[in-house]
């Protein structure tokens, strides 16, 4: 039977809620959704849209690399934007993390993301 292993460290952004930063499970790693908390703080950095992707990116980067996987074996991204026409910006310093051979992505607009973040964004990446 497939188990599930949760991915915590000291050097992750502490979470703000009831869920795990990331589950190793058939595979693969699922990374919760991560907005841009500084990891030695775990405060909010509510910077420009272009400061808080890189700072959610690099938080991203982090966990994979925990978990012992990274950036480039993510295979699926779901990016949430406070406003869409963020996207631009957005996607100048995404493309930056990923250079060549990108993940599928979604983008989407929410409206009201947790604690006034402007951007959000979860991973599906491979773990073996």
């Amino acid at each position: 039977m497939a188990r599930k292993e949760i991915i915590a460290s000291d050097k992750l952004p502490p979470v703000k809620g009831p869920y795990s930063p990331a589950v190793r499970a058939g595979g693969f790693l699922f990374v919760s959704g991560q907005g841009p908390l500084d990891p030695a703080s775990g405060d909010v950095d509510l910077g420009s849209i272009q400061e808080q992707t890189r700072l959610v990116l690099n938080n991203i980067k982090a966990i994979l690399e925990a978990a012992g996987s990274s950036l480039d074996r993510a295979v699926k991204t779901t990016v949430y934007l406070d406003d869409i026409r963020n996207f631009s910006a957005m996607n100048e310093v995404y493309a930056t993390f990923f250079p060549t051979d990108p993940p599928a992505r979604t983008t989407i607009q929410a409206a009201n993301l947790p604690l006034a973040i402007a951007v959000e964004i979860d991973v599906i990446a491979l773990a073996d």
